[in-house]
Order: C-alpha cells, then structure tokens, then sequence
C-alpha cells in the first residue's frame, strides 16, 4: 500500500486549500485514512478521520467547522478541503491508512498515530499571516 500526498502549498491566513491523497492498492472500501498535521519541532496531530465503507468522519477541535474530508472511491482517493486556514496549520500534512477490520472496532483510536499502518511522505502547508 503506497498513499502519495499533493494540494499542499504557501497560503494567507484564511484562505483555502485542499489536500489529496492517492491510495493505492486493492480493497480501498476496507481502509480508515486520517490526515495529520506536523508542526516544526513537535509531534503528529490527528487532524482528521474517514472510514471508506460508510463515510464515518471524525475531526479533532482544531479542525472542526474549517476543515472537511471525503473519499473518490472511483479514484481511491482521499481529499481535505480546508478553510478559514491559520498560521498555526503551518506543518507537514500526512496521510495514513489502517486496513481491515480493525477500523470497525470501538477501539479504534482515530486521530491516533499508533493505529495506522501505512504512511505517506507528506505535503507542506504554510500559511502567512
């Protein structure tokens, strides 16, 4: 499983970006994919959180209301449309994917690092003020 990251780039507070991520690999509908944030010098943030079989979504409080993901399942892809951006989204955002059924369980820790098993190499956001 390969995820490839684009859509990243230098922006002003409060403007608009949406990021992609391409999925590679059999199965897409049994993958959970998060997005996640890396700000210089500190640890990967769970921004946000979808489950391709049904579409649940998750998001944490930073991202709530500005931020929304989705799935082209045609295209296995996964995209995170993000608005009214900060200076403090500045960072690399990663996308991760976890497959099977684990993505189902009630311990499943969605905006956790620890639950995915495949990682893209990221795309960097800035945003000036």
């Amino acid at each position: 499983v390969q995820l490839v990251e684009s859509g990243g780039g230098l922006v002003q507070a409060g403007e608009s970006l949406k990021l992609s991520c391409a999925v590679s690999g059999s199965d897409f509908d049994n993958f959970a994919v998060g997005w996640f944030r890396q700000a210089p010098g500190k640890e990967y943030e769970g921004v946000a959180w979808i489950r391709i079989s049904d579409g649940n979504t998750y998001y944490a409080d930073s991202a709530k209301g500005r931020f929304t993901i989705s799935t082209d399942n045609a295209g296995n892809s996964v995209h995170q449309q993000m608005n009214s951006l900060k200076t403090e989204d500045t960072g690399t955002f990663i996308c991760a994917a976890s497959f099977g059924s684990q993505v189902f369980g009630a311990q499943f820790s969605r905006l956790s690092a620890i639950s995915y098993e495949f990682w893209g190499q990221g795309t960097q956001v800035a945003v000036s003020s």
